[in-house]
């Protein structure tokens, strides 16, 4: 029974996992969406029926907060290999006007857009991520949205 609810999620939401992880440590996604998935599998009494995606994306983004504590530093001589296939998200970011308005933002304020717009979540969904009510998130998705649009002003 176990090993059949865990291909589903597996197989429903992984990848979607992956493409998060992808996007935040290139280098290191398969990795961490393996340890995410792993946690899931261990904990597989916690995760919500309906909202297993919500609670992966927050636990992904623990795994990650706990991989950048450890990671070590690249050294400078060093470049990673270019990717072949190509992300249209890193497109959009590889922009300098759309980094340097991000890069305006808070953490907080850059987590809760890219969760919307490269992620897709919404509601009930976008609130469970971060934690907070489903009246919260839609404020600071709204708040987030606002100080975009005056980074990209300024």
């Amino acid at each position: 029974m176990d090993e059949e609810w865990f291909e589903r999620l597996f197989r429903a939401h992984a990848p979607r996992v992956h493409r998060y992880l992808l996007r935040r440590a290139p280098a290191d996604a398969e990795d961490l969406a393996a340890e995410v998935m792993a946690i899931a599998w261990r904990r597989r009494a916690d995760v919500p029926a309906g909202a297993e995606l919500p609670w992966l994306y927050r636990t992904a983004g623990h795994v990650l907060a706990n991989h950048r504590r450890r990671r070590r530093a690249t050294p400078s001589g060093q470049t990673p290999p270019e990717a072949h296939d190509v992300d249209p998200a890193e497109l959009v970011i590889a922009d300098q006007a759309v980094r340097a308005a991000l890069a305006a933002l808070s953490p907080r304020d850059r987590r809760i857009l890219l969760l919307h717009a490269w992620e897709g979540l919404t509601g009930e969904d976008l609130a469970a991520v971060l934690g907070i009510s489903r009246g919260g998130a839609d404020a600071a998705l709204s708040r987030a949205r606002a100080r975009l649009a005056a980074a990209w002003d300024a």
